[in-house]
């Protein structure tokens, strides 16, 4: 089991890149090592927080962790290949005041020296952080968990991944088969760390299951649960909406901290599931990828109508947001196949209009920098207008002050 489910993974950082795509875009590889041991990112030390699992000890602790952090709203989610260093640095640029790192497969973590330093790379302003781990294997989770715990806020455990390499490797959503696994990775871990852990998972078919489920991760020392408010079965996020009415039964029925995830299009719908749920904040995940300003009140077109209020045509466009995201990879260093992923992400309406820039950017087996700028030029000097909107003068805060407030 323990070989599949490390060969499986492996083959989804490639299956969809050119091997060129797995190599750093700078050479800058000493600078990453200089990330994972700047005396800056020191542990917030617990001392035996994560150690009483039981009693009020455990949920008053849980809640003055979260609180010391700023009790943050908005949150990138978990994104495999998609939530690095120089995206979550540009959604806290815009608004966003926690993040998750993609999944991260604990087994590898502890055996590949290559792929904790291309898959896991952080600095001073990337906090509050979530560090995820995928697991089946208390004892590895445990030695992948002490080489970041120095280094983030929670160590996360995946338990919400539907498809099918989790399945086929006995992680995420599919330890839903085996809860006496599940509580022991959790105990585990908030046993023998100094960073409280925290857990994200799918609903049960039955909310009465997903409720005991929720109740048992709680005892077992999850100082935290984001939950996705869709079952495992229901992959498709565009098709099938999360259902909040459930979250919100898990959060009334928890006493630690709640986070709910799904339907997180634009701004709107952050207050409005943070109403519904009484959840603490909201992950989002596929609308950050194409609006990565979503949580500073932009919004894609597609979002416009419909909306309430009047919304403008605001200072930023994708192409904007693309060029910021360039600037901080070559601050930041990651593979060039997560380079690819966000071009598309962010600049698919443009590539819809041009196919033919589109054309030209897969056929480039060796991306560089000097060519992403280029294209971007190119699109923007064939006159394409596609701007972001935005409803208030928070834009020209946001602009002046390189940030924003973030608040809901």
């Amino acid at each position: 089991m323990a070989s599949s489910l490390t060969q499986t993974h492996t083959q989804t950082l490639t299956i969809h890149s050119d091997p060129e795509d797995d190599l750093l875009c700078s050479d800058q590889q000493q600078q990453q090592q200089l990330l994972l041991s700047s005396s800056d990112t020191s542990p917030f030390s617990l001392g035996s927080l994560t150690r009483c699992l039981t009693g009020e000890s455990h949920i008053d602790r849980a809640w003055a962790h979260w609180l010391k952090l700023g009790r943050p709203k908005l949150i990138v989610a978990p994104m495999v290949d998609n939530s690095e260093l120089p995206f979550r640095m540009l959604c806290r640029k815009y608004g966003a005041e926690a993040a998750y790192t993609p999944m991260l497969h604990s087994r590898i973590f502890t055996e590949t020296e290559k792929y904790r330093d291309q898959e896991f790379t952080t600095c001073k302003e990337d906090r509050p952080l979530f560090v995820q781990f995928c697991a089946n294997d208390p004892d590895i989770l445990l030695e992948a968990a002490r080489r970041v715990e120095p280094f983030c806020d929670y160590v996360d455990i995946n338990l919400g991944c539907p498809q099918r390499i989790a399945k086929r490797g006995n992680y995420g959503a599919f330890l839903m088969d085996n809860l006496p696994l599940v509580k022991s990775l959790v105990q585990k871990l908030a046993l023998n760390l100094q960073v409280p852990v925290s857990c994200k998972i799918r609903l049960f078919p039955d909310l009465q299951v997903t409720i005991n489920y929720a109740k048992m991760l709680e005892e077992a020392g999850c100082s935290l649960l984001a939950v996705h408010g869709r079952t495992r079965d229901e992959k498709d996020g565009k098709k099938i909406r999360a259902d909040w009415n459930a979250i919100r039964a898990v959060k009334d029925a928890l006493r630690i901290p709640v986070l709910a995830n799904g339907n997180i299009r634009h701004i709107d719908d952050v207050q409005n599931c943070l109403e519904e749920t009484g959840a603490e904040g909201v992950l989002s995940a596929e609308s950050l990828l194409e609006n990565p300003a979503l949580f500073a009140g932009y919004r894609t077109g597609e979002w416009v109508l419909g909306s309430k209020g009047s919304d403008k045509v605001g200072k930023l466009d994708q192409t904007d947001l693309l060029m910021e995201y360039l600037k901080l990879c070559e601050r930041y260093p990651v593979p060039w196949r997560m380079i690819r992923a966000h071009v598309h992400r962010m600049l698919g309406d443009w590539f819809r209009l041009h196919p033919h820039v589109r054309e030209d950017f897969n056929a480039q087996s060796k991306l560089t920098f000097e060519f992403l700028y280029n294209m971007v030029d190119r699109l923007r000097e064939l006159g394409t207008k596609m701007p972001l909107y935005t409803k208030d003068s928070h834009e020209d805060r946001v602009l002046a002050n390189g940030l924003a407030t973030g608040n809901v």
